[in-house]
């Protein structure tokens, strides 16, 4: 589920749909019932809220991605850099790496 809603997280700007259905399809294969009895959210919220006319407010979001016990992580967008190390010359200066 994790890897899953990742992948939807990573479809970019517009992508709320797409996350929205991701946590529709977790949700059910979890049992709506248990999710709504983890989340503190009613069973019919949850289908309304996550149906595909719903438009969750974040923190609904953030009680349903935590009562699927997945974590949401967050990382700079962009190119990743390199972790440079700097070496030692022979004179004992440091060089770029």
């Amino acid at each position: 589920m994790a890897l899953y809603l990742d992948a939807c997280l990573d479809e970019g700007p517009g992508a709320s749909n797409v996350v929205r259905a991701a946590l529709m399809d977790s949700a059910r294969a979890r049992g709506m019932s248990q999710l709504a009895c983890d989340s503190g959210i009613t069973r019919e919220g949850l289908y309304k809220t996550l149906s595909a006319s719903g438009n969750p407010e974040f923190s609904t979001g953030l009680e349903v991605i935590k009562a699927l016990k997945i974590k949401l992580h967050t990382a700079p967008v962009g190119k990743e850099k390199s972790r440079k190390v700097a070496r030692k010359k022979s004179s004992g200066e440091l060089a770029p790496a």
